[in-house]
């Protein structure tokens, strides 16, 4: 797969990322093995390649569930109630910021400005944005996912 990415990108320093973004879009994260063969194939250090995976809030470099929820944590986000929403999630879901469910279905992380500042509290499921969150209304959202 990765062979097949750098015909696609190149190997220059300037395929990591969008290398790096296909290999989480097929597998779902970035395991160790995926990104010593990456730092390899472009004549990187592994460490390099880690940097940049962890910098990145969207480059998960462990196994998440099925449904990833990153919650916006910006300031406008903590004025608007986002600590609410945490909360209501970690009821609903039964884990904390950071875990998995047991069933693998959902993951809950917080994450820098996902853009929606005039419309927080807001979260991502996996690509999708919810905006404007109450915790009524993540609880529907949520019971969405679940059907």
């Amino acid at each position: 797969m990765i062979e097949n990415l750098t015909k696609k990108y190149g190997k220059s320093r300037e395929a990591l990322i969008p290398i790096l973004q296909a290999i989480v879009e097929k597998e779902s994260y970035l395991s160790e093995e995926a990104m010593n063969e990456v730092a390899k194939k472009l004549d990187i250090s592994a460490a390099q390649v880690y940097g940049t995976a962890s910098f990145y809030s969207f480059l998960d470099t462990e196994p998440r569930g099925k449904y990833v929820i990153r919650v916006c944590k910006s300031i406008i986000a903590e004025m608007k109630g986002k600590k609410e929403i945490i909360k209501t999630l970690e009821n609903l879901l039964k884990i904390k910021v950071g875990q998995t469910t047991p069933d693998n279905l959902f993951s809950l992380l917080e994450t820098n400005d996902i853009g929606w500042s005039d419309q927080e509290p807001s979260m991502l499921i996996n690509e999708k944005p919810y905006t404007n969150l109450t915790p009524e209304k993540t609880i529907s959202i949520i019971n969405e996912y679940r059907k």
